[in-house]
């Protein structure tokens, strides 16, 4: 029987497994240290080596081990499917309003998967599966910032003299450097003749922020401008 089709876990077909592993995983972190990612080469090999490691076993007690032959092959792995989501959650970063390592935090979730497929002897899925993914990472992200250019949510505040503000103005600014409004709120002060404009907006990451500032300073009675991270 070919080592690649052997379903009894000796050392040959744990170290061939265990070396794919390796590969899938050296793969996906490769791509995710190459955009400086937290959760990069190293992290992703340890995951799916891992995973295969306890698909390993998880075979192996039942079979070897007489008095265990009801055992459930499944059981330690299920484990690393729960047990996963809370090293991916390490990998998410809130900034405001704006959200970094979703796609870091499911690729370690299914790098764990592809390292399961691996120790179980689904070595066909398993790169399947890793191709499909490193598409995804690689090629569509150039279609996707293409067709949907990468923005950040920030919350603009506009202080005018006087007791009233025309936000049909603003909304013309905003427009012509593509930038969407989340919401708009008007704060008067009547007695200290001030009126205070928060915006919350998607800001596209290629905005000259000079020029736009330039341009927000044209804005009648406009007296500052500030601009940070969305609450």
């Amino acid at each position: 029987m070919s080592i690649f089709t052997s379903q009894n876990i000796d050392a040959g077909t744990s170290a061939l497994r265990l070396g794919l592993s390796l590969i899938a995983g050296g793969l996906i972190g490769f791509e995710r240290e190459s955009r400086r990612q937290p959760a990069g080469l190293r992290t992703h090999i340890l995951i799916c080596v891992g995973s295969t490691l306890l698909m390993l076993l998880s075979i192996y007690i039942p079979q070897h081990f007489f008095d265990m032959k009801n055992g459930d092959p499944g059981r330690i792995a299920a484990q690393v499917v729960s047990g996963i989501g809370f090293l991916g959650a390490g990998a998410i970063l809130k900034l405001g309003n704006n959200v970094k390592g979703l796609t870091t935090a499911a690729s370690i979730w299914v790098v764990a998967g592809i390292g399961l497929a691996i120790g179980a002897g689904l070595y066909v899925p398993a790169f399947m599966a890793l191709g499909i993914i490193l598409f995804a990472l690689v090629v569509l992200d150039y279609f996707e910032k293409y067709i949907f250019p990468p923005e950040r949510i920030k919350s603009i505040h506009l202080y005018f003299d006087g007791t009233s503000v025309d936000t049909k103005k603003i909304r013309k600014v905003l427009s012509i450097y593509k930038i969407n409004i989340q919401s708009i709120d008007v704060i008067q002060a009547i007695q200290k003749e001030k009126v205070q404009v928060n915006v919350l907006v998607r800001i596209p990451v290629s905005l000259n922020i000079p020029e736009f500032y330039k341009e927000m300073r044209s804005l009648p009675n406009i007296s500052k401008i500030e601009m940070d991270e969305g609450i």
